[in-house]
């Protein structure tokens, strides 16, 4: 069977929209048939492009947001926990979405599903929308036969990412309105306010102050050349992307990220606390320990450290223990290691990645309270610089002109 997205008409008129399980688009339209519809349009949902072969803004490739996964996954584990079968769950939870996209991927997984596909290969025709983490996790469930509590962990895992990612949305709104807000009053004081005051002082004949004349150029420069500013960013975002394209350049750049006072604590604390969260959640749900190195080093955003974490798997693989494998990189908070030493000693590795992905996080979210309790003020200084520098520019030669009569 296979998911079918079509367009009917009812009764009435009017159109409707919607995806049907069935095994041809020939029985979809008697379905509809039978449902007083006139099918209009009926075609196979598209599954997930292969990503070797799809160019980067493919607009036609099916994905879901973090909320609609952790929505879709906690339905699923409270479905297979109430001894519901696997293709009914996935029933349910498609026909319970008002969303098309949920819908269609969650009918087509659930056709795979009838084929006799395990819930993890099914889910693997869309890996945009199921990450390999999610997939293999799912498979390490069912080969051990406790999918529901493996589902269970997905969804507080999900869950989790979607209410940090949240809450790191909603504490930027503030410093983000601030900085476009002081951009914009310096940007309009240059374009409205200082060119007439020019006007003045240009009647006047007198020598002005080198603080007015710099102010004088740069607002001459934004009104009349202001476009270049625009073509500069653009330049330096595409010479920028275009060296980072190049993986000895991208790796050299993650390694020196790693070594700046501020922004290399926060890489480090953010990727340390995902490497954490998800050997966690691996290592709890059955999959083994280097194959959970593998995928925990694949969701790293930073290269440097995706390489020290692949030498840490070979060497764990060979025999070394996690702690002292980890330890050789030189980059992971020392309490981290001396907790895996610890469950690796009493046996208990499983609840001790636990209990460090929980305290990676909170260390986390702790820095960029305070990194977005800094940045909050220096928004405020940035604009106060800018707007008193200009309002000095501009009483200099009143005064001095008051002085000269």
């Amino acid at each position: 069977m296979a998911a079918f997205s079509y367009i009917a008409i009812d009764s009435g008129g009017k159109q409707q929209k919607g995806v049907v399980d069935a095994d041809s688009a020939r029985q979809v339209r008697q379905i509809l048939r039978d449902k007083g519809l006139m099918a209009t349009d009926v075609s196979a949902t598209i599954k997930d492009a292969d990503p070797q072969k799809s160019f980067s803004f493919s607009f036609g490739r099916p994905s879901l947001s973090v909320a609609d996964l952790a929505l879709i996954t906690r339905q699923m584990a409270t479905l297979i926990q109430a001894a519901i079968p696997l293709e009914e769950a996935l029933g349910t939870v498609a026909r319970q979405s008002d969303k098309s996209s949920v819908n269609s991927i969650l009918l087509s997984v659930r056709s795979k599903v009838l084929e006799g596909y395990t819930l993890a290969d099914a889910m693997a025709e869309y890996p945009s929308v199921f990450s390999n983490l999610y997939r293999s996790t799912v498979a390490a469930g069912e080969s051990a036969g406790f999918l529901d509590v493996v589902m269970d962990k997905l969804a507080d895992y999900t869950e989790s990412s979607q209410a940090a990612r949240q809450k790191i949305q909603m504490a930027m709104i503030y410093p983000a309105m601030l900085f476009l807000m002081a951009v914009g009053v310096v940007a309009l004081l240059m374009v409205f306010v200082v060119p007439d005051v020019v006007k003045v002082f240009s009647t006047q004949g007198q020598g002005l102050p080198w603080i007015t004349r710099a102010l004088i150029a740069t607002s001459d420069f934004i009104v009349n050349r202001g476009w270049l500013i625009i073509v500069a960013l653009f330049a330096v975002v595409f010479g920028v992307k275009t060296l980072l394209s190049k993986p000895s350049i991208e790796l050299n750049w993650h390694r020196q990220l790693l070594t700046l006072p501020l922004i290399g604590r926060l890489s480090r604390g953010t990727n340390t606390a995902q490497f954490a969260s998800t050997l966690s959640i691996l290592t709890a749900s059955g999959v083994p320990l280097v194959e959970a190195l593998k995928i925990a080093g694949e969701v790293l955003a930073n290269q440097w450290l995706r390489q020290r974490v692949s030498h840490a798997t070979q060497q764990v693989q060979e025999g070394t223990s996690l702690s002292r494998a980890l330890s050789e990189g030189g980059y992971f908070p020392p309490m981290m290691l001396h907790m895996i030493a610890s469950g690796e000693q009493s046996g208990q590795l499983d609840q001790m990645l636990e209990r460090i992905a929980s305290a990676q996080q909170r260390d986390l979210e702790s820095l960029i309270g305070v990194m977005l309790g800094i940045l909050e003020p220096l928004m405020l200084l940035f604009m106060g610089v800018c707007v008193f520098a200009i309002v000095v520019a501009i009483l200099l030669p009143i005064v001095n002109l008051n002085s000269l009569v």
